[in-house]
């Protein structure tokens, strides 16, 4: 019997420095794109949770004052927190923090205010810089220029 020799083929399977550099740049270009748009969309989420507090605040001033004829600036008279604490204060997660003004009257009337904690990341959020509810159940809210943006952050 011959004996024959087998040749095999010694080449290198792989990619080349143009096909990986073409993914990096793809890559570079999907995340240039996903990372803003992450940080836009967490941030609206978490304006949820400024609006969802200054309401439900604005419910329990109400209830206190159906049973008392008086508001209250104590977080303690409305439920929140230990005895001793005092507004402004931490809502949620500690994005914002919730102020309350009371007028004794007559009439008696409040103003809440949910306003970003600073470096806590969401006080780069330059589109709704504040969240207001008053006595009325009038909502509103303002940027950071101070002008009424209502229909973008209440909407």
């Amino acid at each position: 019997m011959k004996s024959r020799a087998v040749s095999k083929k010694s080449g290198f399977a792989g990619f080349t420095l143009i096909e990986l550099m073409t993914t990096v740049a793809i890559v570079g270009v999907l995340v240039s794109i996903a990372v803003p748009m992450y940080a836009s969309q967490t941030r609206k989420s978490r304006r949820t949770e400024a609006r969802t507090a200054v309401l439900d605040l604005a419910t329990r001033e109400e209830r206190l004052f159906s049973t008392t004829n008086a508001y209250s600036t104590l977080p303690a008279d409305l439920g929140y927190g230990a005895a001793g604490s005092s507004f402004p204060m931490n809502v949620g997660s500690s994005y914002y923090s919730v102020a309350v003004a009371v007028v004794p009257g007559p009439p008696a009337t409040f103003t809440i205010t949910a306003t970003p904690v600073s470096g806590a990341g969401q006080d780069k959020d330059k589109q709704c810089a504040s969240f207001i509810v008053t006595n009325t159940g009038k909502q509103s809210a303002t940027n950071t220029a101070g002008a009424d943006a209502t229909t973008a952050c209440w909407g």
